[in-house]
């Protein structure tokens, strides 16, 4: 008996946990509304209400898994089920019987010669009786919750059910405006873009890790720039982060990777195999020389890097050249565009490194992959389709780093090209200020308000072009001052200065998602990718965000 009620009283909790509040299912119900009105407000904040969808979501999850656990346990209930009124069975007729046999133990009192015995047996009748009692209601009470639970779980799936629809249609109509809003505000217009990347190509940075120079840093470089509070903004990597990362191929193979396990984490490979080494190769204002020659003459990492990196190096540069020409049909130029070659070829490491791997060279699809590759990609790997080239199947958007990142503090220390001198980089300068890329508190709310301006307004962008260069649209370009005064004439505030900027970031994509921005005007974020485009269209001399992932920095 005493495990029998020991059963049913764990089966009742196991239950109770699992009933989802009412309150909750209202207050996702109440913020979905919310979420709609705002969504259709004309000052909709598509970056801020993308945050709340995302946490409305993120709480219906957990409902969810309620749910499922729910199911569980009512499943182990009805499995139960058949013991349990079988159990009930059994206890009503020991309930009515033993009634009766209490109902003439009363009479047999009455009539007993020995009261004494008589009482002894009716009170234990009267035990039997209860404990037959006691466990009917418990009987019953099992069965009436399970029923009530399941009913609920109806309910509540039916509920949960609507939600997540309505939740998809909101979600279809934030994509739908933000991505409208990209287009109609944040994509910046051809001559935007082709300034951009004018400004971008003065800044000389280098592809290749065989002609790397050092990333001035303005955290490394100690120079003042004769003002503080200062910001400046800071990318991982540079440009072209497609293919082959040479300091993160150095960091891999320091880490005890041999040259396959290199490639293989770069590219999208059937295999690497040995090619005809008699192709010739036609370099632009050279000679044409077999492959393995060419390759000798290949300057592109340096010989003292491990010997994995330079085999690696050897075969992506030897599949490149195939690609390119063909198989020697064409010819290939002798710069950075193509492949950094000089006519005295190479000794030592690199030789060894081209004689150990004679001829191999890296195919998929039965045919030489054009090898990508980059001096430093910042931690993540990108598909060429990813930043801006033909989409192609070799490349691969992956992670670059040992184990797992979720800060920017956890990208410095396990990214296998953190020792690359252009891995985290604020690129740009100005005489005036030390020859450095911070910039004043009042610069930075000067980039914040022309996006504030553009979003209000899109006809005054061809205005908010950067103030120290002519205006490339033939008119005139508003300053911090005019800028401010427009925002307030469309009854937007406007900044003065900044006081604090801090950026999100996807660390599963190696993307930035959105840079935050407090200061005298309020509190407002912007998409990453907006925030870049008009902070390299304004921002002053030549300084620049050159990639997808960056982080502001305060001193």
């Amino acid at each position: 008996m005493r495990k029998i009620l020991l059963f049913l009283s764990i089966i009742l909790v196991l239950f109770f946990p699992f009933f989802i509040r009412a309150d909750e299912l209202e207050n996702i119900t109440k913020e979905i509304e919310s979420l709609r009105k705002d969504l259709a407000g004309k000052e909709a904040n598509y970056q801020q209400l993308n945050i709340r969808l995302n946490n409305i979501k993120t709480r219906v999850a957990v409902l969810e898994a309620e749910i499922v656990k729910k199911e569980v346990e009512v499943k182990k209930g009805e499995e139960a089920l058949e013991y349990q009124k079988t159990l009930l069975n059994e206890r009503a007729r020991s309930y009515y019987k033993n009634v009766n046999k209490s109902s003439l133990n009363l009479l047999t009192i009455l009539t007993s010669s020995n009261l004494s015995e008589s009482l002894r047996d009716f009170f234990y009748q009267k035990a039997l009786v209860d404990q037959d009692k006691n466990t009917i209601i418990k009987v019953v009470l099992y069965i009436k919750n399970l029923e009530d639970i399941k009913a609920n779980l109806e309910t509540e799936k039916t509920q949960l059910s609507a939600l997540k629809v309505e939740i998809d249609a909101q979600s279809k109509i934030l994509s739908g405006q933000i991505n409208q809003t990209r287009n109609q505000i944040a994509q910046l217009s051809a001559r935007q873009q082709d300034l951009i990347a004018q400004k971008q190509a003065s800044l000389g940075i280098s592809r290749s890790a065989s002609s790397l120079g050092r990333c001035d840093s303005d955290l490394t470089n100690g120079r003042d720039p004769g003002f503080s509070p200062r910001f400046a903004m800071f990318t991982y990597g540079v440009p072209n982060r497609v293919g082959l990362n040479q300091f993160g191929a150095k960091g891999r193979a320091e880490a005890g990777q041999n040259y396959e396990t290199i490639l293989r984490a770069y590219y999208n490979l059937d295999e690497i195999k040995k090619a005809d080494t008699n192709i010739q190769i036609r370099v632009d204002g050279h000679s044409s020389y077999n492959l393995e020659d060419y390759v000798r003459r290949i300057y592109e990492v340096p010989e003292s890097w491990p010997i994995e990196v330079l085999k690696a190096q050897a075969i992506a540069a030897r599949s490149y050249a195939l690609a390119y020409t063909n198989n020697g049909s064409g010819s290939i130029c002798d710069s950075e565009s193509c492949q950094v070659f000089h006519e005295e070829p190479k000794t030592g490491a690199w030789d060894q490194a081209v004689r150990e791997t004679d001829g191999l060279v890296i195919y998929q699809g039965g045919s030489p992959i054009k090898a990508w590759y980059s001096s430093t990609h910042g931690g993540y790997i990108f598909s060429s389709g990813e930043i801006g080239w033909s989409g192609t199947s070799w490349t691969k958007h992956a992670s670059d780093f040992e184990g797992s990142v979720g800060s920017f503090s956890d990208l410095a220390s396990k990214a296998y090209d953190r020792d690359s001198p252009w891995f985290y980089c604020d690129w740009g300068s100005r005489g005036e200020y030390n020859k450095t890329a911070w910039l004043k508190p009042q610069e930075l709310a000067d980039v914040a308000n022309i996006i504030l301006l553009v979003k209000a307004d899109s006809s005054t962008r061809d205005h908010l072009y950067q103030p120290d260069k002519p205006n490339p649209a033939g008119t005139d370009t508003w300053d911090f001052e005019k800028v401010k005064s427009e925002l307030r004439s469309r009854g937007i505030n406007a900044f003065s200065s900044i006081s604090d900027v801090t950026v999100s970031a996807d660390f599963g994509s190696g993307r930035s998602s959105s840079v935050n921005i407090n200061g005298d005007g309020g509190s407002t974020s912007f998409s990453a990718g907006e925030f870049k485009d008009w902070f390299n269209l304004r921002a002053p001399a030549n300084i620049q965000i050159v990639g997808p992932l960056f982080n502001a920095e305060k001193r």
